[in-house]
């Protein structure tokens, strides 16, 4: 699949190649600076995401973008965000294998066109496509894993974080983690 950024976009909105398009608003591609350092991706869109056509506008998005800040961050600077399917899964259930294989091209295309430095990889179904493995967060967490050789660190869904108050700080060592591989990386 060697499509650039237009034609790339215009397949992901137009994809059929599974259920979950049949449901959908739209489909959301991503968001960001295309030649970022920085590759967020999450499980899939949610309502709010399914009618702007945007990853993370929600509350989770509020919270991701106070992540992103409390590392010197910004969305759509040096960051670019993604997700594993691109189409809303019904009731925001957990995106399912078939689902996230039928989703992957496009996700492993955003990768090689944006060739981040670092890879983050918002909860468990993300890290299951990026890493193609079984993970547990608990276990894949303060390491670097890679995928392609990019590196890729893993953490909380900032979804599940909202849920899940006492994570909330493993989440910020994933963080300071992730700074701490990215500076490192800068500096190789």
């Amino acid at each position: 699949m060697g499509l650039g950024w237009d034609a790339l976009e215009a397949r992901i909105r137009g994809c059929e190649a599974c259920g979950l398009c049949r449901r959908r608003k739209q489909a959301v591609p991503g968001v960001g600076d295309r030649q970022a350092d920085w590759l967020f991706v999450g499980e899939g869109p949610g309502a709010e995401e399914d009618e702007r056509g945007e990853p993370f506008v929600g509350q989770a998005g509020r919270l991701l973008d106070a992540m992103l800040a409390s590392i010197d961050l910004k969305r759509g600077e040096d960051v670019y965000i993604a997700n594993a399917v691109k189409c809303r899964p019904p009731n925001n259930r957990t995106p399912e294998a078939a689902e996230l294989a039928a989703c992957f091209p496009y996700l492993q295309r955003q990768i090689a066109l944006i060739q981040p430095r670092l890879i983050v990889a918002l909860g468990r179904p993300a890290a299951q496509a990026l890493l193609n493995e079984e993970v547990r967060i608990a276990a894949a967490r303060g390491k670097l894993h890679s995928h392609g050789g990019i590196p890729v660190v893993v953490t909380y869904h900032p979804a599940y974080l909202l849920r899940n108050l006492q994570d909330k700080a493993k989440a910020w060592d994933d963080l300071c983690f992730a700074r701490r591989s990215m500076r490192g990386l800068k500096h190789a």
